[in-house]
């Protein structure tokens, strides 16, 4: 069975309109992507909790709704515009797309990814590529967590430099649980991950198993009913600038005297502020920035 892709390029605040209307007149899926991507005119939009982005499209927004070979696209659009009461129906390009085994394609966009000098991020359709180094068996999925965001590797290569043996771990924010899981595999002693999310707790429980090492996860009000005073070696928190600077005091509480934190998720011109939030408990500094990003490393007095 093949697909056809009905694209259209419409202004930015016409597309979320246009979407809705080719769902309820039968659109397998429609997403809307940026016309000027990978052009010098590409925009950013992203936000953070609390602060999204008041805007969901961009100035010239690219509508692609994906049809049954069946349908005709072109009879869709003309109805939503119809139902919308435009005047006039836009520019529409169709595309064919012949049916392929579409798991096996989406697997060949994940390859081995490496971090730091020998940590190997790999999934489970592919054989390690160094069999000698520190492997994590993770593939990608609900949770957030592979090791391709930038703030993900760089907690992962301080890690790597700085985590001692048997230290004890607080993985705040864990996500998928790789920085929990990665701290077990270089030598960290009881690690024990936290998230808001339930499926995140689920998520980094199964790959923890699958990956052959052990850690607890469980979410913040379980954490503070089983564990109320319990401070670690080393708190790594992984999330965004504004959350961060909320958590100040209660992160910063969980780090023992001589302990150190470990923040990232921080864009470079955020820094300072997120720094100034911790500076009753820790100075904090840059420890590498990579892609826009920085990871922000402290002690505990």
């Amino acid at each position: 069975m093949s697909y056809r892709e009905c694209v259209v390029e419409v202004a930015e605040d016409q597309a979320e309109a246009l979407s809705d209307a080719l769902f309820e007149l039968g659109a397998l899926s429609v997403s809307v992507e940026d016309a000027d991507a990978d052009t010098p005119d590409e925009q950013p939009l992203f936000g953070e909790p609390g602060h999204e982005p008041d805007r969901l499209a961009w100035n010239r927004s690219r509508v692609v709704a994906l049809v049954a070979d069946d349908t005709d696209p072109h009879a869709m659009l003309q109805a939503a515009v119809d139902a919308l009461g435009w005047p006039a129906v836009p520019d529409c390009l169709v595309r064919t797309l012949e049916d392929q085994d579409w798991v096996r394609l989406t697997q060949s966009q994940f390859d081995p990814i490496p971090i730091g000098e020998r940590i190997w991020v790999v999934p489970s359709w592919h054989d390690a590529p160094d069999p000698d180094a520190v492997i994590l068996e993770l593939d990608p999925g609900l949770a957030f967590g592979t090791g391709s965001h930038p703030t993900t590797r760089l907690c992962m290569e301080w890690l790597e430099q700085h985590l001692q043996p048997g230290e004890t771990v607080l993985d705040y924010g864990c996500g998928s649980g790789i920085l929990a899981i990665v701290a077990r595999k270089l030598g960290a002693g009881d690690t024990l991950g936290i998230d808001i999310d339930p499926h995140a707790v689920e998520a980094s429980q199964y790959n923890c198993e699958r990956n052959r090492v052990t850690a607890d996860f469980c979410l913040p009000d379980d954490a503070h009913r089983r564990w109320p005073d319990r401070t670690f070696d080393l708190v790594i928190a992984n999330i965004l600038s504004n959350p961060l600077k909320v958590m100040a005091a209660m992160l910063s509480g969980r780090v023992r005297p001589g302990g150190r934190l470990v923040l990232s998720g921080v864009l470079e011109r955020q820094w300072e502020e997120v720094a100034a939030a911790y500076a009753p408990w820790l100075a904090m500094t840059v420890w590498r920035s990579h892609e826009g990003w920085v990871c922000l490393h402290g002690t505990r007095a």
